[in-house]
This record gives structure tokens, sequence and C-alpha cells, in this order.
């Protein structure tokens, strides 16, 4: 009888605050505007569908264009929230950052090339166009085509960061937008490199695009090794705001950086973010 009588206040409390949550749930409505890098689109529109669905009075609108967009968004404050794949540079502190999941980058080449590793000199030397052709590093005699991302685009920015090369020094013969792009590419020309999200290169591996993911310094690009800290060529995705966040936004952001969307991060190939 002491427990339960000890338990009285604490269960009414709780009752009470459940039903806080389900009469604040009712009432929230509104539309959000969700605006930026195009690794993370995916995971946010179905992370948003889900919101959706558990409130009928609110609408979000997701839109790619590029981890630049979506800080350029929230500044000029077209969008409510930001998509970034990438870490927020020197005159962007000002933004506020909310990790969402964590993801890398990997190089894709043919599922038919007998090329399976590439050192960090190979990789440099074919994007500067140092060297042209898959026999000079030990594939096929055909010329390489170089398949790199538009400017504004996270995962651009981390390649040439952990490359340690410039954007102007760059010479691709084909430029692409979002990830898929580059899949499609690469799956379709049997002599082509290019670098994409390691989920998106893992998922679509797995469902027999004939692309195949390269390991970097000798391992493999996967998302186990992401999540467990090995892979180099690792990143945080996420979302971000001009200011500190309120209302709905805010309840998004909560929401999409909560155990209740674990199972999308997964399902999407993304590693969830350490508690």
């Amino acid at each position: 009888m002491i427990l339960a009588i000890g338990l009285i206040p604490v269960l009414t409390t709780a009752l009470a605050h459940a039903d806080s949550n389900a009469e604040n749930a009712q009432e929230l409505n509104g539309k959000l505007v969700i605006t930026g890098s195009s690794t993370v689109a995916p995971l946010v529109s179905e992370i948003a569908k889900r919101f959706e669905a558990q409130h009928s009075d609110v609408r979000i609108d997701v839109q790619m264009g590029g981890s630049s967009r979506g800080i350029s968004d929230v500044k000029q404050k077209i969008s409510d929230i930001g998509m970034v794949s990438r870490a927020l540079k020197e005159n962007e502190k000002n933004i506020m950052a909310f990790p969402i999941a964590l993801d890398g980058i990997t190089m894709i080449v043919h599922k038919s090339n007998p090329i399976d590793e590439l050192k960090n000199k190979e990789i440099v030397d074919i994007y500067t166009g140092k060297i042209t052709n898959w026999s000079e590093v030990g594939g096929n005699d055909a010329p390489i085509t170089v398949v790199s991302k538009a400017e504004g685009r996270g995962t651009l920015d981390l390649f040439i960061k952990y490359f340690q090369i410039k954007s102007s020094d760059i010479k691709p013969h084909v430029i692409i937008g979002d990830n898929e792009q580059g899949v499609k590419t690469v799956s379709g020309n049997k002599n082509s490199i290019g670098f994409v999200s390691v989920g998106t290169a893992e998922y679509d591996a797995g469902i027999g695009i004939p692309i195949k993911p390269l390991p970097l310094n000798g391992v493999a690009a996967s998302t186990e090794n992401i999540r467990n800290g090995n892979f180099p060529l690792s990143r945080k995705l996420n979302l971000v705001t001009n200011a500190k966040p309120d209302g709905l936004a805010e309840i998004f952001i909560e929401f999409a950086n909560s155990k209740e969307v674990a199972d999308i991060i997964e399902e999407q190939y993304f590693v969830t973010t350490p508690e």
C-alpha cells in the first residue's frame, strides 16, 4: 500500500503531462519550408511524412539544391530550416546546426571495372587530370570519365577538404547535382568514376545497380564502418536554422533527432547520431 500511495502523485502528474501533450499534438498546425542538401533531403522527406501523419494540420515542403542553398535560404528567411551535409564554415558560425544522422563519402566506379581500390594520390591525380587512362592505375586501357559535383554541394566541399585540393583544380568531364545523378552517370558509363554518399552507394549497389563503392585507406565504404568510426571520410547530416528555433520548427527538429525516426535513418542507409 505504501508503494501504491507513493505512486499516485507521480501517475497523476504523468497523466496530466500526457493529456497536455495530446492537446498540443491536436493543436499543432502550420507549414515548414526545408531546403538544401540533396543527400539529406530524401531522409528528411521520409521523416516529414511521418510527422505529417501524426499532425494532420501540418504541411512540410522539402526542396533540394545543395548545402549552400540550405545556408543561404535560412539566412534570407526563405526557408524555416536548412539541410547541410557538411560541417559549418568559419563564416557560418552564427548558424545553428542540429545533427540528425551520420554519413560518409565514397568513390564509385562501374561494377565491371576491375579496379578494386585506389590510393588517395591516385584519386587526386585522376581528378586533377594527371591520370587520364585506367591502365595507369592497373585497369583497362580506356580513358577515365571524371564525374564531379556542382559547386555549393556539401559532398564536394568535404571531398576537396579531405583530399586537400582546390575545386578549381578538378578537371571533370561530367558535373552532377544530387547523389542519384552521380549513381546514374557511373552506372551508365563503364569507364567513369564519381563520389557520392556512402548510404546512397550502399543502397543502390544492394538493389542491383551496377556500381562498385571503393574502400578508402583499406576501409570498406559501409554504414557499419561509419557507425564504428573506422571510415575516414565521414560527416554529420545537419538541420540548420538562422537563430534558436521555436514553434513548429523546434518541434520538427526535436522529432527528427528522436528515437521515433531511428528506423527511417537506418532504412535510408544512414547512421543514427550518438546519444
